[in-house]
């Protein structure tokens, strides 16, 4: 084995390096995999732009965390994977046993761990990850693919958070559905929610990924000033039973709130930069019933989920992935995602 592999590390705000550094060796119920793909996400550019993330990372540190891999070294004790195996490994791992993990809430754990460096050749798991947050590839299923299993479990998360607070049998939302941001979480919110019943538009400012959520399922798009608050035409003629934003801007977040029908629910799926404030109409949450949701990360049975809906091909996760790049190529991967020239890019190492 090298005694040392190539690791893209975020710095600061777009700036990163790629660095030599020591091949780890596995502790005590632990893995190193050799891995063998990755993928791009529109979080890895928010957090390139703003020099990295409240929660999940602070520079210097490995960059990256939608990832695949094969177990290259096995440490004592652990008995769920054996070398050579090919891994999906999850971003986060709860505890299991605080108040939000015991109520299945295991995004909201008092003790959730991140775990980062998919942009590089080798990957550490700890035990915590071993045991909580990895899970076979599935036979058949192609490696870069398997890495959208991540922002797919969010958008799974969403999904389920609404199909309750609607009160709609489980796996289904039939209801009026807007999509606010057809980036690659928004497409598969669109992809997602059209399977499960849902009348589905949506809004974005690029033709383009307009024409791909109509691909995947969307009956009305609409093309929309990317810094506009007001609602589009689309619920000015009809309100949405259900509004999801998915773009992580305030303006965006004051658009889904226009564009609700008395009654219905807003998802705020998109993170906004801390400190962020929106201006709230108070008429409209007590007198029309408006819920409001935050929808944060993912839980393990929505990555489980996820896996078996990419494995089946109930969401065409291909369709997000638009253009190849060695691993080598990251900076410019994520440039050509800046620049709206790819959504989301298969990295080959």
């Amino acid at each position: 084995m090298d005694e040392t592999f190539d690791q893209w590390f975020l710095l600061g705000p777009e700036q990163l390096e790629l660095r030599q550094v020591p091949t780890p060796r596995p502790g005590a119920g632990e893995l190193v995999l050799q891995l063998t793909a990755a993928t791009t996400c529109g979080t890895d550019v928010k957090v390139y732009r703003r020099g990295g993330h409240a929660r999940m990372l602070s520079p210097p540190c490995p960059f990256g965390h939608e990832m695949v891999g094969r177990v290259l070294e096995v440490g004592e004790g652990t008995t769920r994977f054996r070398e050579g195996d090919l891994v999906v490994v999850a971003n986060s791992a709860s505890c299991g046993r605080c108040p939000a993990c015991l109520r299945h809430r295991e995004n909201l754990c008092e003790d959730l761990q991140y775990l980062n460096g998919a942009f590089g050749e080798r990957l550490h798991v700890p035990k915590r990850f071993v045991e909580r947050s990895t899970y076979p590839l599935p036979k058949g299923l192609d490696a870069h693919v398997a890495c959208l299993a991540e922002p797919l479990a969010c958008a799974v998360h969403c999904l389920e958070r609404l199909v309750r607070v609607t009160g709609s049998r489980q796996g289904t939302l039939q209801r009026r559905t807007l999509v606010v941001g057809t980036g690659p979480l928004g497409l598969l919110l669109v992809d997602l929610f059209a399977d499960a019943g849902a009348e589905v538009s949506a809004v974005d400012p690029h033709e383009d990924r307009l024409a791909v959520a109509s691909e995947l399922g969307a009956t009305a798009v609409e093309r929309v000033d990317s810094g506009g608050s007001e609602p589009p035409e689309l619920a000015r003629a009809e309100a949405f039973d259900i509004v999801v934003e998915a773009t992580g801007t305030t303006a965006a977040w004051q658009r889904a709130m226009a564009s609700v029908a008395p009654g219905g629910h807003v998802a705020f799926f998109g993170g906004c930069a801390k400190g962020s404030h929106v201006p709230l109409d108070t008429h409209l949450v007590h007198y029309c019933e408006v819920g409001l949701h935050g929808v944060y990360h993912h839980r393990p049975a929505t990555f489980r989920r996820a896996l078996e809906l990419l494995a089946a091909g109930t969401v065409d996760g291909a369709k997000l992935l638009t253009e190849r790049r060695p691993m080598n190529e990251l900076p410019q991967a994520l440039q050509s995602m800046m620049q709206r020239r790819a959504l989301k890019v298969a990295l080959e190492l």
